[in-house]
C-alpha cells in the first residue's frame, strides 16, 4: 500500500503546472493510468472532494491515513468498519426522524407525500445498514453439503410425451424387450423369440 503515497505525487490539489512523475519506493516511475486505476487514490480523491465541511484537508495525508485503515481491515481489524456502519445507521435515522417530522408539518398531500417517502427510504436504509452490522459481527455458518443420488436400480428420465423402451433382464443381452404403450393405444407384447421368428 505505499504504493498509494507515490502516486499521489502525480494528484496534487489544485495544480497550476505539470505534476511530477510520481515514483515508487523501488524508483518505477507511475503512468497516469496507474494512478488512475488505483483503488486507493480513487478514494482518497472521492473523500477529498466530499470532505469541505471539515476545511481543506491535505491530500497526501489523507492518503495515507487511508492507507494505515486498509491495511487494518484487510489484516482482520474490523472495527473500524463496524464504527463506520453504526455511525451511518444513526445518520439514517436522524434523516428519518427529520424528514418525517416535516411531513407533518406539510398542509398539501403532494409535499406530504414527498417527505414521508424520503423519510421511509431513509429508514430502509437505515435498516439494511444494521442487517450489514449484525452480519459482519454474527456471520451465517455456511454448509457444504455433497448431493448423492441413490437408486436401487436403473434410473429412467422422462421427458415428453413419448414412452421411452423399458428393458428387463440381462443388461448384455436380456430374455425380454418389452414397449411400453404410449396414451390410448394398444400394443402385444413381444419377446424375444417372436422376434426372431417373424423375422425367418
Amino acid at each position: 500500500m505505499d504504493r498509494g503515497l507515490a502516486l499521489m505525487a502525480r494528484v496534487a490539489p489544485k495544480a497550476k503546472k505539470a505534476t511530477p512523475d510520481a515514483s515508487t519506493p523501488d524508483k518505477k516511475v507511475l503512468a497516469a493510468h496507474e494512478i488512475v486505476m488505483s483503488p486507493l487514490v480513487q478514494n482518497a480523491v472521492g473523500i477529498h472532494a466530499w470532505s469541505k465541511f471539515a476545511g481543506d484537508a491535505d491530500l497526501s495525508e489523507l492518503v495515507k491515513d487511508l492507507d494505515k485503515r486498509i491495511e487494518k481491515v484487510q489484516a482482520g481489524d474490523m472495527r473500524s468498519v463496524e464504527a463506520m456502519l453504526y455511525g451511518q445507521a444513526m445518520t439514517l435515522q436522524t434523516i428519518f426522524t427529520s424528514l418525517a417530522r416535516k411531513a407533518t408539518s406539510q398542509e398539501y398531500l403532494k409535499q406530504f407525500q414527498a417527505y414521508l417517502g424520503m423519510a421511509l427510504k431513509a429508514q430502509a436504509q437505515c435498516r439494511a445498514t444494521l442487517e450489514a452490522l449484525a452480519e459482519i459481527k454474527n456471520p451465517r455458518p455456511v454448509a457444504f453439503l455433497k448431493q448423492a443420488n441413490i437408486s436401487g436400480g436403473h434410473q429412467q428420465v422422462n421427458n415428453g410425451l413419448r414412452q421411452p423402451v423399458q428393458q428387463t433382464g440381462s443388461a448384455h443381452g436380456g430374455e425380454e424387450i418389452k414397449s411400453l404403450p404410449a396414451p390410448g393405444l394398444e400394443t402385444k407384447l413381444e419377446t424375444a423369440d417372436e422376434v426372431g421368428s417373424a423375422a425367418r
